[in-house]
């Protein structure tokens, strides 16, 4: 019979001899939480901290841009449920600067350090932010990300503004332009882009969310950029003066150009973490900066880049609450598992947007596609199922109010079905036209393997301090 402690590991080297009785999360937020819950299912009942930039407990970010926007709910009442007690160490407020791989600590902003002997980074990402400071500093410039963000933006618009100006049209962004329109607000949203939600959902479709935004009063102006932001003497946000020549007068404006990865603080780690996130394998272990898989650090939630065997086994990068759920769990079981118990994530990636009264809804990864075609319902009834394809073979669905066949298409996109499928469904169109997906060609890495690992691109010669071995470190 095997002790328990034969089934851990005594050294870097990645030899399994003892079991964890210290383990450190980074990232108190869904990730994390779940990977904590996971670990006391799992029987780990030894030291767990779990470490947090934000001083609240965890909750639940999508209604921030939904919900607490409309005034539905208070921003407190997004707290995540806790489903199990984690009986955690909790160090809130008190953001992880560094991590010392050969010592085994994460160094905290306050000068305090906590050891570990398997660590998960969860600590996701963060709004990107216009990119002047001082037009940033301005009154009425809000980003749209943490609960503190929706507080103070549900308070501007309850103050009931001339107009709100949101730069991006992404699915916040979106979403965003929706809830001011509900609130009877008058609303224009700047696109550097084709369309909104292009770049996620490629243009055919992108061009049906133009066309539910203009339906819905939206002052819509894609292939637009906003190159300042104006104030008056006071530093209140006056007006936007935009790439085409023209100004536009508001005193709101919403920034909602994408995400950046907390990765600043594993700069100097060693591991391969990088602007597009920190990679891993395909159970969540993280790689250093030269692709070795590390045996004590994993990776979850939107920070993590993780090879999926569906999409060619390319390190994806996904923002979606249930992927980070699902990574979370396959993270904290292999934390505590040998090798032969372990397993990858594996997941099918899925997310949903609610916006303009339609509910969007998608499986797989539709940018990953050169193909695209309507399979079920009618676009002009705002009602109908897009399925991608890539290669002939089936990639992604996106659902708009049609969501309840989703699982049948999940199911072909994991048997790697043939792209269109064959007729199985109802509501099925009498010609199924065949359009080109209008996304950047997936197969393509944008840079080089340098960049496919860090995320660094590969002329910039970085100095790379080599930590020393644990018989150094001890001695």
């Amino acid at each position: 019979m095997t002790d328990q402690r034969t089934e851990g590991r005594a050294d870097q080297r990645g030899d399994w001899l003892t079991a964890p009785e210290r383990i450190v999360i980074v990232g108190a937020s869904l990730a994390g939480l779940r990977a904590a819950e996971v670990l006391r299912d799992e029987g780990f009942t030894g030291s767990l901290t779990i470490i947090g930039e934000e001083t609240e407990r965890p909750y639940d970010r999508p209604p921030m841009s939904k919900a607490v926007l409309l005034g539905r709910m208070p921003p407190e009442h997004a707290a995540l449920p806790a489903r199990r007690e984690v009986d955690a160490h909790w160090r809130l407020g008190v953001p992880a600067t560094g991590l010392d791989l050969a010592a085994r600590r994460v160094l905290l902003r306050d000068g305090s350090h906590v050891e570990y002997d398997r660590v998960l980074i969860a600590t996701g990402v963060r709004a990107r932010p216009w990119p002047d400071a001082a037009q940033a500093s301005l009154e009425g410039v809000f980003t749209l990300r943490t609960m503190e963000d929706a507080r103070q933006l549900v308070a501007r618009l309850d103050a009931g503004p001339r107009r709100v100006l949101v730069i991006g049209a992404g699915f916040t962004g979106s979403e965003i332009a929706s809830v001011c329109r509900e609130r009877g607000l008058q609303v224009t949203v700047a696109e550097r882009g084709p369309a909104p939600l292009v770049g996620a959902l490629g243009g055919v479709i992108a061009a049906v969310a133009a066309d539910l935004q203009r339906e819905h009063g939206v002052d819509l102006r894609c292939g637009i950029t906003v190159t300042e932001l104006v104030g008056d003497e006071d530093g209140r946000l006056r007006s936007a003066r935009l790439s085409d020549g023209s100004t536009l007068d508001c005193d709101v404006a919403v920034v909602a150009l994408g995400a950046v990865r907390n990765t600043e603080w594993l700069h100097d780690s060693g591991l391969g973490a990088g602007p597009r996130g920190l990679a891993s394998d395909a159970g969540c272990r993280a790689f250093d900066i030269n692709g070795v898989v590390t045996d004590d650090v994993f990776v979850a939630g939107d920070v993590a880049r993780t090879p999926h065997p569906l999409y060619e086994y390319q390190l994806l990068a996904l923002e979606h609450w249930g992927n980070a759920v699902a990574q979370a769990e396959v993270a904290a079981h292999n934390m505590v598992s040998c090798g032969p118990r372990r397993r990858p994530h594996l997941a099918v990636p899925a997310f949903w947007s609610s916006q303009f009264g339609v509910n969007i809804k998608s499986v797989g990864v539709p940018s990953f596609s050169d193909e695209v075609a309507i399979v079920q319902g009618a676009v002009e009834k705002r009602s109908f199922v897009a399925v991608y394809g890539y290669r002939g073979r089936l990639t992604a669905a996106v659902s708009f109010n049609q969501s309840r066949w989703l699982d049948y298409y999940c199911t072909l996109i994991e048997a790697a079905a043939p792209f269109p499928p064959d007729p199985g469904t109802f509501d099925r169109p009498e010609d199924v036209v065949v359009q080109a997906a209008d996304v950047p060609d997936p197969s393509q890495l944008s840079h080089g393997p340098t960049v496919a690992v860090t995320g660094h691109l590969p002329d910039e010669r970085r100095v790379v301090r080599v930590p020393p071995t644990v018989q150094e470190a001890r001695a």
